[in-house]
């Protein structure tokens, strides 16, 4: 049996995520070979129903994000929760912040986020990973290999680039809808 045939049965079979050296030493292969193995079968998912998603775990075949629907009906499931502005918007401070703690979240939001916290560990989106070595030891948290699949991701390295500062833009130009000749002050 070839290879990557062998990668993907056994991908196939596991519950969760599998390391690469986890299969190494199962296939009595080297680590290097495995990960040559999983950009191929990366590439040959694109396009199709399945993918192969990395995590900080290992990697594991998920069914492609575009499929939700079908698969929802087809198991009879309920349509998936839909998450609150707030939730994304904790989601997306710890997905760009993890490991981070609550009051640090609060900080940047400005209100409590208990509730939220609450509601995205019940669904399995974060994780609590330890504690803070700060006042009060407070729980750090990390988004989870759910996370990745809820949104589509193999891995965190696909979030899009985090926008730090508000596009510049440029008052000098003016134009028949915008007829100012706004001056900067080095002039």
């Amino acid at each position: 049996m070839e290879l990557l045939a062998r990668i993907e049965a056994l991908l196939f079979i596991s519950a969760g995520p599998v390391s690469s050296q986890q299969l190494a030493s199962t296939l009595d292969i080297s680590v290097r070979e495995v990960e040559q193995a999983f950009q191929i079968l990366d590439e040959q998912y694109q396009g199709r129903g399945l993918r192969l998603q990395q995590s900080s775990a290992g990697y594991q075949l998920v069914s492609a994000p575009q499929a939700a629907g079908d698969i929802e009906r087809f198991l009879g499931l309920e349509e998936i929760a839909r998450l609150s502005r707030a939730a994304l918007e904790v989601l997306a401070i710890i997905a760009y912040q993890q490991p981070i703690t609550r009051p640090q979240i609060d900080s940047i939001r400005g209100v409590n986020s208990d509730s939220v916290l609450r509601t995205l560990l019940r669904h399995g989106l974060i994780e609590e990973v330890g504690r803070s070595e700060g006042p009060g030891r407070p729980f750090l948290y990390r988004t989870t290999t759910d996370f990745l699949g809820y949104f589509g991701l193999g891995s965190l390295q696909d979030l899009p680039p985090l926008q730090t500062e508000p596009e510049a833009v440029d008052l000098q130009q003016s134009s028949p809808d915008n007829p100012l000749d706004i001056k900067t002050l080095d002039e």
